[in-house]
């Protein structure tokens, strides 16, 4: 709905780009830490999270996917991203709390 006020679109663009340069570097400064570096890649895309998921996983051949636990009630009931990917069963998914 913010997108649908003047200036929502511009500030959500401007929070996505501030949450991804501190992303990006929390993962620079975990990746340094390791004497032999750890291999990343940081991908930002935008929509529907299990069809992005699904989509990135399959075109990256990935060995597993690693989401969070949704906190809304309202998935235990219908469903959260995490298990959406656990029962396409593609790929082992693992569920951090």
């Amino acid at each position: 709905m913010s997108t649908l006020t003047p200036g929502g679109a511009a500030v959500l663009r401007e929070a996505s780009e501030e949450i991804v340069a501190e992303l990006r570097a929390e993962l620079e400064r975990a990746a340094a830490v390791r004497p032999e570096g750890v291999r990343y890649e940081l991908l930002v895309e935008q929509g529907d999270a299990y069809a992005v998921l699904s989509r990135v996983a399959d075109e990256h051949r990935a060995d597993a996917v690693i989401v969070g636990a949704s906190q809304q009630a309202g998935h235990r009931l219908i469903g959260s991203v995490a298990v959406r990917l656990v029962r396409a069963g593609r790929w082992p998914v693992t569920v951090v709390p």
